[in-house]
């Protein structure tokens, strides 16, 4: 029809497009499309403009040769399959199909409305000196795991037309709308728009039957009572903590204490040095006057831990007591009336896994050997980045990160060696033995929008004391750094 208002030709007679190639998509119902032209300019109209351009409309039929096929049946081959290029209609078959297919064009007027199966918008426009004809698509689709789903998408056709009467200009829309919906039974689909809470999507390669998604709105236990003691503890990688501090979001940082209430909070990768601890204390939380830091001597701005208080505790420890490990600021350790609780950022095993064999040959029993020895007098608590996922269920990617670090065969191992097997209690798997919930996301492919997470944060618990746990949970929605927080209620 376009081609024909190129040409010239002005379509009076009621009809339908037809196409040549019968896989193209055909139109079951008519559109009403009433429209004028002049040369090479079309120009769309609503009915209520058809009468007013009638005298346009009469000079061109008097001009052109309406109803002589002649001029088509003298074409050539190619120039017919060039003018159906141009306007969209598939130019493949004999000479006579595509003349026939042409004429058609010429001679319909549609009249209805019309049916897309592939596009969900079309828009046709009116340009000054051409015509545009651009097709977009925008798919809306739910995100669902579950065995049958609607997928239901919107088609609209917009036609707009100008006319210019005197110095004032009028627009006319025509909008249809259909909607199609189909059935699809046994599909995943992926949404394209961003998802608000995307921690409540379950997001893992190899899903196991009964997996949930962690959602600390439905998940967490409810507070206890303000008549029985406990206290809540809470641990944080903030990934440098003065960047932390300068970002737009820092106001987290001071929220999470209002919105949490914690009694304790300990921080890992503060990536301070010594001379900005002062600083840094003063313009943080008040209340807490009891806060304890330690930083890395050997290699500046880098590592860093540190515990905040509003309960003065009856000793405070820094590093292992071994020199070796000591000179990166990795471990602060309180003690309180019914618990020691070590703040700890255990190394990571580098690029090329370089630092593999320190980690879990010297590190990791080191920790373990220590924590056992003040097991000997109170129950332990060790919280912090560990930097191992120790089950597939703590990783969004198990297969593709066999050898990274954080998930080799070698650190879940000694992460069961030295830790789970001498009695510590990983409190957050206790608690939810078959939900996948992640605290770390990685900045550089966009994880946490997508949920494709680690678990690498922990609160492990003494034996003794782990079935004092209240609550022991995760803040997907605090943002700030590639870690969340994470908390635990314990009861005394």
């Amino acid at each position: 029809m376009v081609l024909a208002l190129k040409l010239g030709f002005f379509c009076s007679s009621a009809g339908c497009f037809c196409a040549v190639n019968p896989r193209v998509p055909k139109f079951n119902i008519p559109i009403c499309l009433s429209f004028t032209m002049s040369s090479k300019r079309l120009r769309f109209s609503s009915p209520a403009s058809a009468t007013e351009n009638s005298d346009e409309a009469s000079i061109i039929r008097r001009g052109i040769l309406e109803d002589d096929p002649a001029i088509i049946e003298k074409m050539t081959l190619q120039e017919i399959k060039t003018k159906l290029r141009s306007t969209g209609v598939p130019a493949k078959g004999a000479k006579s199909e595509l003349v026939s297919a042409l004429k058609s064009c010429i001679k319909s007027q549609i009249d209805g409305t019309k049916r897309l199966s592939e596009s969900d918008r079309v828009q046709i426009e009116n340009d000054a000196s051409d015509v545009s004809v651009n097709k977009t698509t925008k798919r809306r689709v739910k995100q669902s795991s579950v065995s049958s789903i609607n997928i239901k998408s919107e088609q609209e056709l917009i036609t707009e037309s100008t006319k210019t009467e005197g110095e004032k200009s009028i627009q006319s829309k025509k909008r249809i709308s259909s909607r199609i919906s189909t059935t699809k039974t046994d599909t995943r689909v992926n949404a394209d728009l961003p998802i608000v809470e995307p921690w409540t999507v379950l997001a893992h390669k190899k899903p196991q039957k009964g997996w949930t998604a962690y959602n600390p709105k439905s998940m967490r236990r409810p507070p206890i009572g303000a008549d029985t003691p406990h206290m809540k503890l809470m641990s944080w990688n903030v990934n440098g903590l003065r960047a932390l501090l300068k970002l737009e979001s820092s106001p987290a940082f001071f929220q999470l204490a209002q919105r949490e209430s914690f009694d304790v909070l300990c921080l890992q990768e503060t990536k301070l040095q010594e001379k900005d601890v002062d600083a840094i204390r003063r313009s943080l939380l008040e209340g807490y006057d009891n806060n304890y830091w330690t930083c890395s001597v050997s290699k500046l701005g880098y590592s860093g831990t540190a515990i905040i208080s509003r309960i003065k505790p009856l000793s405070v420890r820094y590093g292992l007591g071994i020199s070796d490990h000591d000179s990166e600021g990795r471990l602060v350790t309180v003690e309180y009336d019914n618990f020691y609780l070590l703040c700890g950022y255990v190394p990571n095993s580098g690029d090329g896994l370089r630092r593999l064999s320190y980690r879990i040959t010297e590190w990791d029993p080191s920790l373990s050997n220590y924590m056992k020895d003040l097991e000997q007098s109170k129950p332990v608590i060790l919280t912090g980045d560990l930097n191992c996922a120790h089950q597939e269920i703590d990783i969004y990617n198990p297969a593709g990160n066999k050898r990274s670090a954080g998930f080799t065969d070698e650190e879940r191992k000694s992460f069961e060696t030295n830790f789970l097997e001498k009695g510590f209690v990983d409190t957050f798997r206790k608690q939810h033995p078959d939900v996948v919930g992640y605290t770390y996301w990685g900045y550089r492919h966009g994880g946490r929008k997508t949920n494709k997470g680690w678990r690498l944060d922990y609160f492990l618990a003494s034996e003794s004391i782990a079935d004092q746990v209240h609550d022991s949970y995760i803040l997907p929605d605090v943002g700030g750094s590639d870690h969340s927080p994470i908390g635990l209620v314990l009861k005394l």
